[in-house]
């Protein structure tokens, strides 16, 4: 056979690294594959999955406000209006009046200029930082960011940098090698506000000093920060006074909102150029009315109720206080989000598993979203949750941190 009729049999079959991926396969075999469980119920602070009964410390639904009625007649009544979709791109049919009215309470929410609201949180930042970062740009992103920030840098043309998770000092030394590399370039510093699966807060106090002295602009993402800190629940920079200092951030509706979607605010120069290049907006379909019209319900309700969010925060800090006595690792949050650190990934299957036959639903996670041998079991609490629900819980984690050896 001529070498050249050998070579183009010789190849790798596209579908290879499927039939060789085999990990999920032997935890189901274990009988403790934990995700794309379907729930039964409304996904509130009890809910139904295989037909039994658990207490719910695995969602965002930080305020409680996914079954709270103002939000649900909010957004039927916006299906009654204007249907179940928008039938196009926000660009050309697909813009409600609502969608409108959205982005000028979003924007007076966030403190900004202007507003821009996305399908979804993850798009937000495709969107927003993929267009933003050209090809002589750097993008400078913390280790541990969301993956929504990571896939936007791979789609920019920008260059992108990592430093050691929420050290300062290192994003002194990447921004320092950045400007020696690139004395022309701009510079976008990404990070999360609350980091989703440890649950601290970006120190930006010191990121934005480090960030003026080289001349970059910060754009935080607050997914899990909106509704949640700050004065108002307009997210990280209100709770440090430091609105003025940061030039973009992002939210999501998914969380604290109740409902599906994302936005970008900021100076309005800035949100109108990613209103015109941003693709993953321009070319996908807008946010339903029923979503918009649940955000609008929900931020009526975070800002004429704060003690949703002094009742989060309540929660919150018992849990972190009686999670630690019990004697579990739960590293440096200081959220509503408790991670409980296992480290080996079916020894952290395993926990979970317990826990759900005890009837407390918790979400396990291994790597990629978090580092190899770094395992966790992610909790996470609500402003409706009750201190009987929550001394449930204790009594679970400790029945069942005690059967498998994580705490004595």
């Amino acid at each position: 056979m001529p070498a050249e009729k050998k070579a183009l049999i010789d190849y790798v079959d596209l579908f290879d690294k499927c039939s060789s991926f085999t990990a999920a396969n032997k935890v189901r075999a274990a009988g403790i594959y934990p995700y794309f469980r379907p729930l039964q119920s409304a996904p509130g602070d009890e809910v139904i999955i295989d037909g039994q009964k658990c207490l719910m410390i695995g969602s965002n639904n930080y305020l409680g406000l996914v079954g709270h009625p103002k939000v649900k007649e909010a957004a039927i009544n916006a299906v009654k209006k204007f249907g179940t979709g928008c039938t196009g791109s926000p660009f050309l049919n697909g813009t409600l009046d609502l969608h409108l009215e959205l982005q000028q309470r979003l924007a007076k929410f966030a403190g900004t200029e202007d507003a821009l609201v996305f399908s979804t949180g993850f798009q937000t930042n495709l969107g927003t930082i993929s267009c933003l970062a050209g090809k002589n740009d750097a993008l400078v992103i913390d280790r541990q960011v969301h993956a929504c920030i990571v896939d936007a840098c791979r789609l920019s043309y920008g260059k992108t940098y990592k430093f050691a998770h929420n050290d300062m000092d290192d994003l002194d030394r990447v921004l320092a090698k950045v400007r020696e590399a690139n004395t022309r370039g701009g510079i976008l510093i990404a990070v999360d506000g609350i980091f989703s699966m440890e649950g601290d807060i970006v120190d930006l106090p010191s990121l934005v000093n480090v960030a003026d002295k080289y001349g970059a602009k910060v754009l935080i993402d607050d997914a899990h920060s909106v509704g949640v800190l700050g004065r108002t629940g307009a997210g990280t920079a209100e709770h440090f006074g430091l609105q003025d200092r940061v030039d973009l951030t992002i939210g999501t509706f998914s969380k604290s909102f109740a409902a599906q979607g994302g936005f970008a605010a900021g100076k309005h120069e800035v949100i109108d150029y990613v209103r015109h290049f941003g693709r993953a907006l321009i070319f996908s379909a807008s946010i339903t009315p029923s979503s918009a019209a649940a955000v609008l319900a929900a931020l009526d309700i975070i800002e004429s109720e704060p003690e949703r969010r002094e009742q989060l925060w309540k929660n919150a800090l018992r849990m972190q206080r009686e999670i630690h006595n019990l004697g579990f690792n739960i590293g440096h949050t200081a959220t509503p989000i408790i991670p409980i650190i296992v480290g080996d990934d079916m020894a952290c299957f395993e926990f979970w598993k317990a826990l759900f036959d005890n009837g407390v639903y918790t979400n396990p996670v291994v790597s990629p979203a978090v580092s190899p041998g770094g395992a966790l079991i992610r909790t996470s609490y609500t402003a409706t949750q009750t201190n009987a629900q929550l001394d449930r819980v204790l009594e679970v984690l400790a029945k069942v941190g005690r059967e498998k050896g994580l705490i004595s």
